[in-house]
């Protein structure tokens, strides 16, 4: 056995290899190649491989092999209980007699989380922020850890409005702290950063008063570094914000004209949202300050999205998405899923071609909350 392959292998006893005409390290580098979305079915072949799946030591020797694939789950809400949410995974059924064989399945081993939750993604790591407090889920273990030291707000109440986004590997938590004065109460913007590399925040920021995207905000996305939230239905509340000398600025109108909110994704650079009443998927690319149509989509979403109010979308990989949306199919609501490959070609259009369209979810009574996408 190598160096390499030796600090890979998993914790088993060596009268019992996980294949019995194969040495474990052996093992161990095979299962590393099979694509994650088999997993779910490996796991179930014994106790010795569902301890494999789980190990560390499996994503290590991915990520040496430098095999990384894009994971998405989606957070649901199921509308017939109290209103939490649960992860979903996106994942492919290897049952090549199905018509559908795609399927968002639910994580059990982690715990209900807020609607009011916000979710970023850094790696293998999902980071969630609510009101009070924060917790990492390893997305390769499903296993959960809280965030502990968040610094002391300036006030005594919660903050709200919480968006959190990534941008160089920290995270960066933007919400509104009410502050009482010898004037009265004013809102404050507050921004915390976490360090996702040292597990460390740094000191709070505390931005000009009164400046306040507002109780209800439509969305966040980064673009070109810096933070871009958009108001709900108020484009005085719409504003970026910019890491580096910690400038805020208003939203450029082309951007604050447009009902993008919350559900878009950004893509190499660029934001992409459905327009539901358009039927169309448009696209705003910064560098050009222009917003267009993504064509080649035209026919799918006439026919496919025709009661898609609460769509999502969020990158799946290199140059696709993954375009989460409710419809009707057999006479009851579900939700479906489609893969988009996403291509520039020489003039500057983006074109738009659907790799498959499955439902992921056949009881339609759960609401899309966010989706989310790591690197495993």
């Amino acid at each position: 056995m190598s160096e390499n392959m030796e600090q890979f292998s998993p914790e088993l006893p060596s009268s019992s290899p996980l294949i019995p005409s194969l040495p474990d390290d052996v093992t161990v580098d095979i299962v590393a190649r099979v694509p994650i979305s088999h997993y779910p079915t490996l796991s179930l072949v014994s106790k010795k491989f569902r301890k494999l799946i789980a190990s560390p030591n499996l994503y290590k020797r991915r990520s040496f092999l430098g095999i990384t694939q894009h994971r998405v789950y989606a957070i649901l809400r199921n509308r017939s209980y109290s209103g939490d949410c649960r992860f979903y995974i996106l994942h492919r059924k290897l049952d090549c007699c199905s018509s559908n064989h795609h399927r968002l399945v639910i994580v059990r081993s982690l715990p209900p989380m807020s609607y009011r939750a916000s979710f970023a993604s850094v790696g293998s790591k999902i980071y969630v922020f609510n009101e009070v407090d924060a917790l990492s889920i390893d997305c390769n273990s499903h296993t959960v850890q809280p965030i502990s030291d968040m610094p002391q707000r300036f006030s005594s109440s919660p903050m709200s409005s919480i968006v959190a986004n990534v941008i160089g590997g920290k995270v960066y938590l933007i919400g509104d702290s009410a502050v009482v004065t010898s004037g009265g109460m004013s809102w404050r913007k507050t921004v915390m950063v976490l360090d996702t590399e040292t597990q460390t925040w740094e000191p709070v920021v505390m931005v000009k008063q009164d400046m306040r995207v507002g109780a209800l905000w439509s969305g966040a996305v980064v673009m070109e570094d810096k933070i871009c939230m958009k108001g709900y239905r108020n484009k005085q509340r719409s504003f970026v914000y910019g890491p580096e000398g910690n400038k805020w600025e208003s939203m450029g109108e082309v951007m604050n004209s447009k009902e993008w909110g919350e559900g878009a994704c950004v893509v190499d650079d660029v934001l992409y949202y459905l327009d539901c009443s358009e039927k169309a998927l448009r696209a705003y690319d910064p560098k050009q300050s222009r917003l267009s149509v993504v064509d080649g989509l035209e026919e799918f979403l006439a026919c496919e999205c025709v009661m898609s109010e609460l769509p999502n979308v969020v990158k799946s990989g290199e140059k696709k998405m993954a375009l989460f949306f409710p419809k009707k199919h057999d006479g009851k609501e579900v939700i479906c899923c489609a893969e988009i490959a996403l291509e520039r070609h020489q003039g500057g259009e983006i074109w738009g071609k659907v790799k498959w369209c499955d439902v992921v979810v056949e009881d339609g009574l759960f609401d899309i909350v966010n989706c989310v996408a790591v690197t495993v």
